[in-house]
């Protein structure tokens, strides 16, 4: 169904000195902007990448196709480091 869900040890971090959202891995962060962030925020290891991008392009008035090309290269990207699984 490819849902992203964040793996164990692995979450969201407000950096507040570099008023920024953070990945925090095991041995590793990743600074988010603000594209980053949205995808992020809405994985919730429940709706599948379709529905996050549907929900994405809906709230920011974008085209879903390039929307779902940018959540899927994200989260696949996040993937392959080990900072996101998809089940």
């Amino acid at each position: 169904m490819n849902v992203p869900v964040l793996p164990s040890g692995v979450r969201l971090h407000e950096d507040r000195v570099r008023n920024c959202i953070v990945l925090l891995g095991p041995e590793r962060a990743l600074l988010l902007d603000a594209s980053g962030t949205a995808i992020l925020n809405a994985v919730d290891g429940v709706r599948s990448m379709a529905e996050i991008a549907q929900e994405l392009a809906q709230r920011f008035g974008a085209p879903l196709d390039a929307v779902r090309t940018d959540v899927e290269g994200f989260l696949k990207d996040l993937a392959a480091r080990r900072l996101v699984d998809i089940v």
